[in-house]
Formats: C-alpha cells, structure tokens, sequence
C-alpha cells in the first residue's frame, strides 16, 4: 500500500530561495526503516523528520544522504520554521535544544586551531587572516586534520569588520564544502571576539564561493550564544512511496 508524505524544502539563513543552505522537512509520518532512503533520495546535505509532541515542543530525527546525525544546526532553524510561529523546543539525541539557539560551545585550543564542539558536533576551527575567496585546500590534506582532531568538520574564519566575519566549512568525510555550518557559528563568532575583540552581534558570511550564499547571525557571549537567521521556503510537495 502506497504511502503519502507531505515535505517543505526550505533555505535557511537566506532571505530569497535558491541560496542559503537548504533542508527538507518531512511533515507526516515516515516509518523509519524508509527515513534513509527517503534523505538519499533528496541527496541534500540534511533531511528531517519532526514529530510534534507539545504544544511547543518536538522531537526530530535529522538523516543525511549517508547516515543520521544526533543535531545539525540549519536543519533544527529550518523545521522549527516550517512547525510555524513561535518558540519551540527540539528534542534529539543530544537532548532539548530551543529551536532558535544553539547552546554550550566548548573550545581547545592547540597550535592556532581550535577543537569546538556546539550540539555534540565537532569542529575544528582556524582563524586565519588572508583571503578566503581564493583558498585552495587538498581533500586529502583536510581528511587529515578532520580524523587527527576526531571533527566533522574543518573551518577556516577571518574578521571582515567589527561585525561581519567571512568562514568557510568543509566536511572532509563527505567530501563536500557546507554552505552555512550553524552549529560552528558560535564557536567561531566566540573565538572572534577573543581573538579580535569583534562585537557581540556578528553576521558571518559563508557559502558565496559555491554559489549558495548564507547570512549568519550570531549573538556570542559566554554562557549566552544565540545563532540565528533568515529563512526562506523554495519547494512543497508529496512522496509517493
């Protein structure tokens, strides 16, 4: 018997469709042994499946083209967002999350980098102060770094002003660069006003170089980090399963 899911494909931290990173929020049911297949067949980096249990609260699972993952921070903005108005709570397998926050970043520091950890990912973090537009960086070389650090991924950040920061994410495992990395965004918003003394409230810029351009915003202090952005929908439709 055929089964029918309703989705929304939206584009977080971007104000027009077509940019920003992008995640599939399934809206119905899926039974779970379908949940992988269904994200390989969206083949974008993320693809959720929320359930609402609260008035304000609900309980996802996130499943990229190759496995699940316990948090990822676009794709909790981009289903709260599609839930509808107002503040809801993420449960995972990280535990509760506000929807519109991503709490308790960690830092070490070790050579010029930095090992982060934000929602149980792991990032390993350089701040650098050339260029990024223009960065070269061998899959091999970035594998590398990646397994020695024990991360997910592998971010490079420069200072454009005050308030603007300009980074770039990798997912050496995945072989592929994120366009916006929102779990990374307070490590690296924090790191910045360590290391540079850069406002509280920053915009990162990320995701130009591949044609999918993110707009960030970050509020970092210790204690109280708050990631966050605009989001715009670009697709809706139904599995036919």
């Amino acid at each position: 018997m055929a089964i029918e899911l309703g989705y929304r494909v939206v584009d977080v931290f971007s104000d027009r469709p077509l940019a920003g990173n992008a995640v599939c929020v399934v809206l119905d049911p899926c039974p779970e042994p379908v949940m992988g297949a269904l994200a390989r067949e969206v083949n974008l980096s993320e693809t959720t499946f929320p359930t609402v249990i609260g008035d304000d609260e609900y309980d996802v699972r996130i499943f990229t083209p190759t496995g699940e993952l316990p948090f990822a921070g676009h794709p909790s903005l981009g289903t709260g967002w599609v839930l509808g108005p107002g503040r809801w709570t993420q449960t995972s397998e990280i535990g509760e999350v506000p929807a519109a926050w991503l709490t308790d970043a960690s830092l070490e520091s070790a050579e010029g980098a930095y090992r982060a950890e934000a929602g149980g990912v792991a990032h390993l973090l350089v701040p650098v102060t050339a260029r990024l537009d223009r960065l070269r960086l061998g899959p091999a070389a970035l594998g590398e770094l990646a397994e020695k650090a024990r991360v997910t991924t592998v971010g490079l950040f420069v200072p454009l002003d005050d308030s603007t920061l300009h980074a770039r994410v990798f997912v050496p495992a995945e072989g592929f660069e994120d366009p916006g990395t929102g779990s990374a965004a307070g490590p690296i918003a924090l790191l910045a006003r360590s290391l540079w003394g850069t406002a509280t409230d920053v915009i990162i810029h990320q995701g130009d170089e591949i044609g999918r351009p993110c707009r960030i915003e970050v509020h970092a202090e210790e204690g109280d980090v708050r990631v966050g952005g605009r989001i715009t929908a670009s697709a809706e439709g139904r599995f036919t399963l």
